[in-house]
């Protein structure tokens, strides 16, 4: 690969990485004033925040089986572009229905790029895995906390209210496209082979991938759970909305730094990583147990460390599988069934405060899913491949 290249794919994926989730997060900012003007109930808004694990899911699922029909780089592009259309449309209708709708175009971007980014770094970086990964799973961070703290100032300085905030991300997607399209030459000079493709139900006998899944499933659960409830943990404990939005200000800027070095550590470290990760959370759960006020801050900067584990699971998905191929099955596996499992994650903990009033048993929800993510990390660091998994002779 020249140096041209080479530094094209580098800001294809720093910028796909930033607007991989500012659809999301933007919408959380502004999703009062959104309720209010399209007159939407409570339970409908909570229909709208569960969208995106529905489309990461669902789309996810089917991305390499469009990926070889289309090519993934024309995939990543087309997806873009679909998300820039959602992103921009979804804000000036005026019912729930056609923003529904745009939520679901502006999501698509987020969808592909999720599985087919670990497959395109193992493709054209496959002796920089880590180092790609941790480039735009920092991207990611950055984009979804600029999306969080940014939509509503956005709306203000333009004049425009939630709906300028909201459409304001299109450009960020838009810019993303631009790098992608010299690479789509790729896809018409080397088409996919058919007989590398890898179904994703061959997947359900690898070990490997199972335990790579509910690593997956498990950090991901945790991460949804803090965002959709440690705002009112912290109100409920007696600390006011905007300082409780100012500790989750913190837990998603601290994540930033974790993800840019957490994915560079050597293969044979991330056991000794993942520790120390999960030692950030059991001790941030011990002190929201014990302490919830007086260490509030303290408690969300570590969970904040221990979301590292997130861009770690997507480095291990390049690091478990020998080809680009399996690299983007193995993507769509462990994302489209980690991804519908992590949204379970916020309605049992919201179950369980509503049935007991309590947060003890929401609490100790968070620390199974601790434990059980780092028993499924142990088999996901091991130094063996899905596909070797997948051979006959193995079989």
């Amino acid at each position: 690969m020249n140096r041209r290249h080479s530094w094209l794919l580098v800001t294809a994926l720093t910028l796909t990485g930033f607007s991989m989730r500012t659809a999301v997060t933007s919408v959380g900012a502004v999703l009062d004033d959104i309720q209010n003007d399209l007159n939407v109930s409570s339970g409908i808004a909570g229909l709208i925040t569960t969208l995106p694990v529905v489309c990461f899911a669902g789309l996810g699922a089917v991305t390499p089986r469009l990926g070889r029909r289309i090519g993934a780089h024309r995939l990543l592009a087309v997806g873009l572009v679909v998300s820039t259309l959602g992103l921009a449309l979804r804000p000036i209708g005026a019912n729930v229905g056609w923003f529904a709708l745009g939520s679901l175009l502006a999501l698509s971007g987020g969808a592909v790029s999720n599985v087919l980014l670990p497959s395109l770094v193992k493709e054209h970086f496959p002796d920089r895995i880590g180092a790609m990964t941790a480039l735009y799973t920092t991207a990611l961070a950055v984009g979804t906390t600029a999306a969080a703290g940014l939509t509503v100032p956005i709306g203000h300085v333009t004049g425009g209210g939630w709906r300028a905030g909201l459409a304001s991300w299109a450009v960020w997607t838009l810019l993303a496209v631009v790098p992608w399209l010299p690479t789509t030459r790729r896809d018409a000079s080397a088409p996919p082979d058919p007989a590398a493709a890898i179904p994703l139900a061959r997947l359900f006998r690898s070990r490997t991938a199972w335990a790579l899944t509910v690593f997956f499933a498990m950090q991901s659960w945790q991460a949804y759970i803090s965002f959709g409830w440690f705002a009112r943990f912290l109100d409920d404990h007696g600390i006011s909305s905007g300082t409780a939005g100012a500790m989750l200000a913190v837990l998603a800027g601290t994540a930033i730094p974790v993800s840019l070095v957490a994915p560079r550590v050597a293969p044979e470290r991330l056991r000794f990583v993942i520790g120390a990760l999960g030692s950030c959370y059991l001790v941030a759960y011990v002190g929201m147990s014990v302490a919830p006020v007086g260490g509030a801050w303290v408690w969300m900067a570590l969970v904040g460390v221990g979301s590292g584990m997130f861009p770690i699971a997507l480095t291990l998905i390049g690091l478990r599988s020998r080809t680009a191929a399996t690299t983007a099955a193995l993507s769509a596996f462990a994302q489209a069934i980690g991804y519908v499992v992590a949204g379970c994650g916020p309605v049992l903990f919201g179950a369980l405060f509503g049935a007991t009033g309590s947060w003890a048993l929401p609490m100790a929800v968070l620390f199974a899913a601790l434990a059980i993510t780092l028993v499924a990390a142990w088999p996901s660091t091991a130094d063996r491949y899905v596909d070797d998994e997948l051979a006959p002779s193995s079989a």
